[in-house]
């Protein structure tokens, strides 16, 4: 799609173009809209990148559900900074989203598990996300025994799971063009406000 951006016509939050570009995705790639690569790193700076889902966002952040013990809960424990990649073929266009990262509240996590299926919410307590594990079987057998441990509707959230929330300090909108000569503008945070920048392909 040959979208053609320009400083006057970009709207002055980025949350506004976000959710534009989210909602015109989502109508033409219902699947999976949400889909999100985040990168972050260790203390000692060793990057590691996966997909989440996207779950929800307003002008405070952008959330996505984990395992607090897994290997990007541990990278945010001791390095808050994180970047998510929203990558958009069909339409030719990514955003990329930086900023620091915090858990949300219990309750949210709380009201966020209740929405999950019954069988998501045990895998959830199934699961030791990201540790070594010597088999199938085990994990099986972990499903099984906690399937017998909480029956449907009465499955607690693991203390170990739960949201975090990416507050963004910057946006960059990117949209593929002939010759490689893409558009590029770059939103970064300025005390409440935002400033725009275009940026070279």
């Amino acid at each position: 799609m040959d979208l053609i951006l320009n400083k006057k016509s970009l709207p002055a939050d980025p949350f506004k173009l976000f959710e534009d570009w989210y909602a015109e995705y989502s109508a033409t790639q219902p699947k999976e809209p949400s889909a999100m690569i985040v990168a972050t790193a260790s203390k000692e700076g060793k990057p590691s990148v996966r997909t989440v889902l996207l779950k929800s966002y307003d002008k405070n952040g952008f959330v996505f559900f984990t395992n607090y013990e897994s290997h990007k809960g541990q990278n945010l424990e001791e390095n808050k900074w994180m970047q998510s990649l929203f990558y958009w073929d069909s339409l030719a266009r990514q955003i990329r989203i930086l900023g620091k990262v915090e858990k949300i509240s219990s309750a949210e996590s709380d009201d966020y598990f209740l929405t999950r299926e019954y069988l998501s919410q045990i895998g959830a307590w199934a699961s030791a996300q990201s540790k070594k594990i010597q088999d199938r079987e085990f994990l099986v057998k972990q499903f099984e025994f906690f399937k017998k441990k909480y029956p449907e509707g009465h499955v607690p959230r693991p203390p170990h799971w739960g949201g975090f929330r990416i507050a963004p300090v910057s946006f960059e909108f990117w949209v593929g063009r002939e010759n490689r000569l893409h558009d590029r503008f770059l939103y970064e945070k300025n005390s409440e406000a935002w400033t725009i920048s275009r940026l070279a392909p």
